[in-house]
């Protein structure tokens, strides 16, 4: 399976390069590199990576046009990207995110860690290729095509925003959704809806499903984690 995963390294600094490449190849993957946000976008276009692990502080064209470029493209928009940087402000993350940036790994790093945060995040993959009408996550099972939800063998009742709030995280587990892209999906062009309502929906989602499912992504969003 590892041998069949791609993922482009880019990063200023041939010691990361080398430090993270040589890492990922102990596991398996398939290591392509960049020096450069420009090289990194053609070099994406052309072999279409499952993961790109990208550095945010580069000259010319740092990572969060590097990003967001990328997302411009039709063939890389779904592409998981993680931000890989030394700096670890809300700011600088809350910018990551906007562009469409699936996770944060902040560095220094230890190896094995490393190696754990980028197999969580290809497990994304997995679930996003596997059927979309019922999804399992521990002891929840979505069965989208019903509108329902058990918790074990206990069917939790959740009203359609709820649903549809809780199908749209559970749908990429780990990703930061913004609350904008929430309320577009969710709500739509509906009048009168803002932070506060996402808010309350999470609040209910998380007395019935559980805290632990759900998390706050500071001035940016939510995720689900299972």
């Amino acid at each position: 399976m590892s041998s069949h995963i791609k993922i482009l390294l880019v990063d200023d600094e041939p010691d990361i390069i080398e430090f993270l490449s040589y890492n990922l190849k102990k596991e398996g993957y398939s290591i392509l590199t960049a020096g450069n946000g420009k090289e990194a976008v053609a070099i994406a276009k052309k072999e279409i990576p499952d993961l790109i692990v990208l550095d945010v502080m580069m000259p010319d064209m740092d990572g969060i046009e590097t990003c967001r470029e990328m997302r411009e493209q039709k063939e890389l928009k779904d592409v998981l990207i993680a931000f890989l940087t030394a700096r670890s402000e809300d700011y600088t993350q809350i910018a990551g995110f906007e562009v469409g940036a699936d996770d944060y790994i902040t560095k220094p790093i230890k190896p094995r860690v490393f190696i754990s945060r980028i197999k969580a995040l290809l497990r994304r993959l997995q679930t996003t290729a596997s059927a979309e009408v019922n999804m399992q996550f521990g002891d929840i099972r979505i069965d989208k095509e019903k509108h329902l939800v058990f918790k074990g063998e206990e069917e939790i009742n959740l009203p359609k925003k709820e649903f549809r709030l809780f199908s749209l995280l559970s749908s990429k587990p780990g990703k930061v959704f913004t609350r904008e892209y929430i309320l577009e999906q969710v709500w739509g062009d509906e009048v009168i809806v803002g932070d506060r309502t996402i808010d309350v929906h999470i609040r209910k989602l998380r007395e019935k499903i559980g805290e632990g499912y759900f998390k706050t992504i500071k001035g940016v969003g939510y995720k689900f984690e299972f």
